[in-house]
């Protein structure tokens, strides 16, 4: 799902996001608290906000704000952190999330305050540039939501589209390409803009109690296979 807002920023984003999953927990299970795998989990209320690299410090015990592409993969080889030759400090820096900060997300947390680094194409955060308007809602240690401010600074995306293409040079396949095309689209004037990305089959697994998203998944392919008992003895 896919949901843009313009003139509004991330912090309305994600009032706005508490407010649609109560009220979805709400329709569907008559209360904003679920059981999720053993675990109580309520949608309701106000949920954390928690800047990453906070987190990092919290759950990983390092503190890697200001910390540069070496320190970094240095912090990551002490940590036990698996980590490729073509990781930028983006990628260094998410790396050590995924394996120490995730799986202890469990009720509704914001994960907010990105650097510039991880978020090519967010908006730098008002009061620190280094920074960005981010967030990730995770839910039982899973990424439920990706939304931030919208960059519309044509000459601050061109830099990062840069920054991105460094990093594919080394090998980061993930990493962005210059798009010229968007930039020039900027250049002619985008207004303040959100958007919110939210994983519709993730949501469902949530709502419903499941664990395993194969669980709510309307692909078969994506399910394993039932073989009836009659058509096995038939085909004998």
């Amino acid at each position: 799902m896919e949901i843009y807002v313009a003139y509004k920023d991330y912090n309305w984003m994600m009032a706005f996001v508490e407010k649609m999953l109560a009220k979805i927990s709400m329709k569907v299970n008559g209360t904003t608290r679920v059981n999720i795998g053993g675990q109580e989990v309520d949608f309701g209320g106000t949920y954390r906000r928690l800047p990453i690299l906070e987190a990092i410090r919290e759950y990983a015990g390092v503190d890697v704000k200001g910390m540069d592409e070496d320190e970094l993969r240095a912090t990551c080889k002490r940590l036990k952190v698996d980590i490729e030759p073509s990781m930028g400090k983006g990628k260094l820096i998410d790396a050590i999330f995924g394996a120490y900060c995730e799986e202890k997300l469990v009720q509704p947390t914001f994960i907010i305050d990105y650097p510039v680094e991880m978020s090519p194409l967010t908006k730098r955060h008002r009061s620190d540039p280094t920074l960005t308007e981010r967030f990730e809602l995770f839910v039982c240690g899973k990424e439920l939501a990706n939304a931030y401010s919208e960059l519309n600074d044509p000459i601050d995306q061109l830099e990062r589209f840069e920054e991105q293409a460094a990093l594919k040079s080394k090998g980061d396949d993930e990493a962005m390409y210059i798009d010229m095309d968007f930039v020039r689209a900027l250049e002619y004037g985008m207004p303040p803009t959100s958007g919110l990305g939210m994983g519709i089959d993730r949501l469902t697994m949530f709502m419903t109690g499941q664990t395993t998203i194969q669980d709510v998944l309307f692909f078969p392919q994506m399910r394993p296979e039932k073989v009836l008992k009659k058509e096995t003895a038939e085909a004998e």
